[in-house]
């Protein structure tokens, strides 16, 4: 079983533990390095503009992107890298060594600087967005540029474990592979997770995302192959509920 989980925009600069001797290398370091060079090229107004950020942000962003190749900045494995709600759920700092190993064959998280992370794939902070057209690529924003790169390679990792797909992804991630092509070669599974409000159930996504990284860390944790063993995941209030839909967690 493969879980997919979106990146985050916040990243740490520090990692307390040492992993050195288990950390890897970004399947698509290549192009993540070319798409870095091409970011380091612009103007910090013209990152400002891409990005759609305040001057103050896009003057950061410009600066981790001209020390990006300087051997002196830190790099993190990607899953103590992010640090939004997803990645606090799913709490990489409290998983074993093991744990961390097994998630590396389990995880995928998408980034549009490096295509398809594994969590123990040592990155750099970046920022970036999937309608950005770095220069250079004729009009080709990220989505479009990484969905021939990563489908085939997606779709073969896939298989190459029992063909099962968690996707706990946010929904523009899908677009950073062929999506339709995903669901007709292996099969997705995709939880949802709503509160239900005036009669009504709504994705609230600070919720939501907590639940993804917390189902992330469920499935890792406890080694599940099938995903009807989703279905006894709880999270705060929310459990599977099936009047709503197969994959369904609620909070009523």
């Amino acid at each position: 079983m493969i879980v997919y989980l979106s990146c985050a925009k916040i990243m740490a600069e520090v990692c307390d533990r040492s992993l050195e001797s288990i950390s890897t290398e970004p399947h698509f370091l290549k192009h993540a390095e070319d798409n870095a060079v091409r970011m380091a090229s612009c103007t910090p107004f013209e990152i400002s503009a891409m990005l759609g950020v305040n001057e103050s942000i896009a003057l950061d962003v410009w600066n981790r992107y001209q020390y990006f190749f300087d051997a002196s900045v830190s790099a993190l494995p990607a899953v103590f890298a992010y640090d939004g709600m997803a990645f606090r759920k799913l709490s990489p700092e409290t998983m074993t060594d093991d744990d961390l190993e097994y998630a590396n064959s389990h995880l995928f998280i998408a980034s549009f600087l490096f295509g398809l992370l594994r969590p123990l794939d040592v990155v750099k902070r970046y920022r970036l967005e999937g309608n950005v057209v770095l220069p250079g690529r004729d009009g080709v924003n990220m989505f479009a540029y990484w969905k021939p790169l990563l489908t085939d390679f997606f779709i073969d990792r896939i298989k190459a474990d029992d063909g099962i797909l968690v996707n706990l992804a946010s929904d523009e991630m899908k677009n950073m592979v062929d999506w339709k092509r995903v669901c007709r070669e292996v099969k997705v599974v995709s939880p949802s997770f709503r509160v239900a409000k005036n009669g009504r159930l709504r994705t609230v996504v600070i919720y939501a995302k907590m639940c993804r990284g917390a189902m992330a860390r469920y499935i890792l944790e406890n080694r599940l192959t099938d995903p009807e063993q989703l279905k006894s995941f709880e999270f705060e209030g929310f459990r599977h509920d099936s009047s709503s839909g197969e994959f369904d967690f609620n909070l009523l």
